[in-house]
C-alpha cells in the first residue's frame, strides 16, 4: 500500500497479479455475489485505507449508526436505514447520475481557487501557443473552388482535408498535454473534496506530478490503439479502390467506430485508477475494465450526458465569441462568408478567449465526473464508502482493529 498523501490506493485495490506480495486485497466486489448495485447490511469488510494529509480539514457530515455504511436514500423510516454520511461533496453511498454531475459542479464551486488556478492557467498558455502557431507557423488552409467538378473537385477536397489535418495536429497535441495536466491536478482536488478537505494548488500539484508521466503513457497507449484499429478497418477498402473499396471502407469505418466506442467506455476509469490507486498503466486498464464490467451502459450514459452538457456549454459560449470575431474581422462578415482564410489578429484573439472560457469550465467538470464515477463504482463493488467515511473521520466508522 502506498502511504503517500491524497488518494493513495483508497480501499487498497491492488491488481490481480499482486497476490502474495503483502499488499492487502480489497473486499470482495458485490458483483461476485449478485447485482453490481447490491446494497445490503451484510457487505464484505472494507480493505485498508491510507488517509490523505489533513490539510484543510472540513467538518464531517452527520454520522449514521456504527457499522452502517449508508443507505439508498433519505432519513430513517420503515424499511430505510439512516442517511448516508456526507463529509464532502457527495453522500457516501451509491450515487445516481444526477448526484455524480452535481458532485462535480459542487467540487468546482467549493474548491474554486485550485480548480480555477490550474484550468485557467493551462487554458491560457495552451491557447496562446495555438494562436501563435496558427498565425506564424501553420500553412493557410487550402481553398476550394466551388465550381470545380469531377476529378478536380475530388483532388481539391483531398488537398483541403490533408491541409486541415496537418493544421489540427499541433493544436491536438497541445490540447492533449493541457488535458493531462489539468486532469492530474483536478483529480487530486476532487478526491479531497469527497472527504470534505481542501487543498491548495501547490499541494495538488505536488501529489499529481509523479503520476503525469504514467498518465501520458496511458493516453499515448490508448491513442495508438485507436489509430491501429482505425487503420486495420480502413486499409482493405483503401487498397481495393473503386466503388467496392469505398463501400468496404465505409463498413470498416462503422465497425471501427463501434469497437472504439466500446473500448472508450471500458477504459474510461483507467485514468482515475492510475491517479488515485497509484497503479501502473496496464494495471489501470485492467482495473477500469473490471469496474465497468456489468455497468457498461450506465457508464456510457454518464459519459454521453457529460459530453452533451459540455457541448451545450461550448455552443452557448463559443457562438457569441465566434460572431464577435467575424464582426471584428478586417473584411467583416462578407469576407468571412466568401471563404477567405486570412484570419487576422482580432479574429484569432477573440476566438482564443472563447476557447479559454470553454476549457476553463469543461476541464474540471469532465475530470470531476470521471473521478466521481470511479468512486461510485468502487462503492458499489468494493464497499469503498466505509474506508472513505473512516478516512474522513466520520464518528461511528472507527476501525474496530484499532
Amino acid at each position: 500500500m502506498n502511504d503517500s498523501p491524497g488518494w493513495a490506493s483508497p480501499g487498497s485495490a491492488p491488481s490481480d497479479d499482486q497476490e502474495g506480495t503483502g499488499i492487502p486485497r480489497p473486499s470482495a466486489p458485490a458483483d461476485d455475489k449478485g447485482p453490481a448495485d447490491q446494497w445490503s447490511r451484510d457487505r464484505p469488510p472494507a480493505g485498508q485505507w491510507s488517509p490523505p494529509s489533513t490539510a484543510g480539514n472540513g467538518p464531517a457530515g452527520p454520522a449514521p449508526a456504527p457499522g452502517r455504511a449508508g443507505s439508498t436514500g433519505g432519513g430513517a423510516g420503515w424499511g430505510r436505514g439512516p442517511a448516508a454520511a456526507k463529509p464532502g461533496v457527495i453522500p457516501l453511498r451509491p450515487l445516481s447520475i444526477g448526484e455524480i454531475l452535481d458532485g462535480a459542479v459542487s467540487a468546482m464551486r467549493a474548491h474554486w481557487r485550485p480548480v480555477l488556478g490550474i484550468s485557467l492557467t493551462v487554458s491560457v498558455i495552451s491557447q496562446i501557443l495555438i494562436v501563435l502557431l496558427q498565425r506564424y507557423v501553420l500553412p493557410e488552409p487550402v481553398s476550394i473552388d466551388p465550381n470545380a467538378v469531377g476529378s478536380e473537385a475530388l483532388r481539391q477536397a483531398t488537398d483541403s482535408m490533408e491541409s486541415q489535418l496537418s493544421s489540427m495536429a499541433p493544436a491536438t497535441v497541445i490540447s492533449m498535454i493541457a488535458t493531462l495536466l489539468t486532469t492530474s491536478v483536478l483529480t487530486v482536488v476532487i478526491s479531497r473534496s469527497v472527504l470534505g478537505r481542501g487543498v491548495t494548488l501547490g499541494e495538488a500539484w505536488a501529489e499529481a506530478r509523479p503520476r503525469i508521466l504514467p498518465l501520458l503513457g496511458l493516453t499515448l497507449l490508448l491513442s495508438l490503439m485507436n489509430v491501429a484499429i482505425m487503420t486495420v478497418a480502413l486499409l482493405p477498402g483503401l487498397l481495393l479502390g473503386g466503388n467496392g473499396g469505398v463501400a468496404l471502407a465505409f463498413l470498416g469505418l462503422v465497425a471501427a467506430a463501434v469497437v472504439l466506442l466500446w473500448l472508450m467506455v471500458r477504459f474510461a476509469l483507467a485514468a482515475p485508477a492510475l491517479m488515485l490507486e497509484r497503479q501502473p498503466v496496464l494495471t489501470s486498464l485492467r482495473r477500469s475494465a473490471k469496474l465497468v464490467r456489468g455497468a457498461w451502459w450506465r457508464t456510457f450514459g454518464v459519459l454521453a450526458l457529460t459530453y452533451l452538457l459540455i457541448l451545450v456549454v461550448t455552443m452557448v459560449i463559443a457562438v457569441p465569441f465566434g460572431v464577435l470575431a467575424v464582426a471584428l474581422k478586417s473584411g467583416g462578415p462578407a469576407e468571412f462568408l466568401s471563404g477567405s482564410t486570412d484570419f487576422g489578429w482580432s479574429f484569432l484573439i477573440v476566438t482564443g478567449i472563447g476557447e479559454v472560457v470553454v476549457a476553463t469550465l469543461a476541464y474540471p467538470f469532465a475530470a470531476g465526473v470521471m473521478a466521481l464515477l470511479y468512486i461510485d463504482q468502487r462503492i458499489r463493488r468494493e464497499a469503498l464508502d466505509l474506508d472513505l467515511a473512516r478516512a474522513a473521520g466520520v464518528p461511528g466508522y472507527e476501525d474496530p482493529r484499532s
